[in-house]
């Protein structure tokens, strides 16, 4: 399985950023992403330390079509100087009530609720987000996340495709000051 190497960057002008985008390549599409994460209830233990993620996913293509669908995902996080390095497993359920049920019976719960909305893009290998994040309670603001598959998480792997992802920054003109280290879930906290 691929490994993500990723960042994510927040953004102080969402609107301008699209437009920079935009001039590189037009959007592939625009999403709204709701995810749930479950976790080991009452303080126990689980060997899936980051939890389980639901996502219900709608994506609207430039031409009319849109789509929806529900992924798991669980995965074992690291960052390593301000990079995420996942390796994810992800796969897609067609009844999520019933994937809901099977969590339960297993001792999660549900726990920490994300919203994502915007649009996506690919420049070669890497894939690219704009997104306003929120949580139940507050908005994050935006972020522009980037992420590369790459086959492992090597020192030589990580440290080139952690240019490529520093070098598209540059070039949209986000400063390396704006990286976000934190989890998502972090910041929702």
């Amino acid at each position: 399985m691929p490994i993500e190497i990723e960042l994510k960057a927040s953004v102080e002008d969402h609107r301008s950023l699209k437009e920079r985008i935009s001039l590189l390549s037009p959007p592939s599409f625009s999403f709204e992403k709701d995810d749930c994460y479950w976790a080991a209830g009452d303080g126990k233990e689980s060997p899936l330390r980051s939890g389980v993620r639901l996502r219900r996913e709608r994506i609207a293509f430039p031409g009319g079509e849109t789509g929806e669908k529900t992924l798991v995902t669980y995965k074992v996080k690291e960052v390593r100087d301000g990079i995420e390095i996942n390796d994810e497993r992800e796969f897609s359920v067609s009844d999520s009530a019933g994937f809901e049920g099977l969590l339960q019976r297993l001792g999660l719960e549900p726990g920490t609720r994300k919203h994502k909305q915007g649009w996506a893009w690919v420049f070669g290998a890497v894939n690219a987000e704009l997104c306003e994040v929120s949580g139940p309670r507050r908005s994050l603001g935006w972020f522009l996340e980037m992420e590369i598959l790459a086959e492992d998480a090597a020192a030589p792997t990580v440290a080139a495709a952690r240019q490529k992802l520093l070098g598209l920054l540059e070039q949209l003109g986000v400063p390396r000051s704006r990286i976000e280290e934190r989890y998502y879930s972090e910041l929702l906290a």
